[in-house]
């Protein structure tokens, strides 16, 4: 197994999507080429990335990258999701467009967001008439362009992100039913939709091309609780039990650690170090707890 990182885990330093409504009080503090320093010295292996992390979308700007990873024998992988002005609009492409640009920095994998907006009471809405409607469009899409994903080898990795049941992203897969269509397991997403993340990676991880391997802490409070994310080993998912169940599928061999914290927007130095040491700790866990 390859580890690598989801350039999510360093957000603050600007080398990510914005997600959710966030933006950085600051200047982006890190760019692509201090990206790939940063990734080798910390031993990892490959790279998980948006377009956040690119300069510009220009071909030359993508070969450059994909050079740059390749001497330094660095796997990388694509990140975008479709198109839907409810979400991040900065990451979002045509499927064509998601796979030229994995293409031109050569990635073999693209994971692809579905940005599926869903009806409320969202824990009753699994397969509900009005996602339906949308996974179609999803499943037409997919159809049109696998053959040009498998042309241009590159798998398209379909995510059960914030907004999809497992079992929504596996109907996908199944109607699509094409060798370069299959699944990217995020272990903790699942949570979003209220869905149990061991049972979604359960059911996803044996279709899965690529996966994001993050860990998240329920913090309770007096009116509910809340989701916050934590460094790999640290939080209330059980990695173990996730790692086993990702490794068991012999076509997955990388593990993306991704991060998702609370830093404090006042103290930039604070943000990047409290960043930097979990994304360290991460790897550690990896590395020593879980032998990778």
């Amino acid at each position: 197994m390859r580890l690598g990182i989801h350039t999510y885990s360093l957000y603050h330093h600007g080398i990510a999507e914005d997600w959710a409504g966030f933006r950085l009080p600051w200047t982006r503090q890190m760019d692509i080429w201090q990206l790939v320093d940063h990734v080798v010295e910390l031993g990892l292996e490959g790279i998980h990335l948006d377009d956040g992390a690119f300069d510009s979308l220009d071909k030359s700007h993508l070969h450059r990258v994909k050079a740059c990873a390749a001497e330094r024998n660095l796997y990388l992988e694509y990140n975008f999701a479709m198109l839907n002005d409810k979400y991040d609009t900065k990451v979002q492409h045509d499927i064509d467009e998601g796979i030229t640009i994995a293409n031109a920095i050569g990635a073999d994998v693209a994971k692809l967001g579905m940005n599926i907006s869903r009806p409320h009471p969202i824990a009753a809405s699994k397969f509900h008439p009005e996602v339906m409607v949308q996974l179609e469009n999803v499943v037409a899409q997919l159809k049109k362009n696998a053959p040009y994903a498998q042309n241009a080898g590159v798998k398209i990795a379909v995510e059960n992100h914030t907004d999809a049941f497992s079992e929504e992203v596996l109907w996908v897969l199944d109607q699509v039913d094409h060798p370069a269509i299959g699944a990217c397991v995020d272990t903790v997403n699942a949570l979003h939709v209220t869905e149990n993340p061991i049972a979604a990676i359960e059911n996803l991880a044996p279709r899965a091309f690529t996966n994001h391997f993050r860990d998240g802490k329920i913090i309770i409070q007096p009116d509910g609780f809340k989701l916050t994310g934590a460094a790999v080993g640290e939080g209330d998912l059980d990695m173990k039990r996730a790692y086993e169940l990702i490794k068991k599928n012999p076509a997955v061999n990388r593990l993306n650690i991704e991060l998702d914290l609370k830093c404090p927007l006042d103290n930039m130095q604070e943000a990047l170090h409290i960043e930097r040491e979990a994304l360290e700790r991460s790897i550690l866990y990896c590395r020593e707890v879980l032998g990778i």
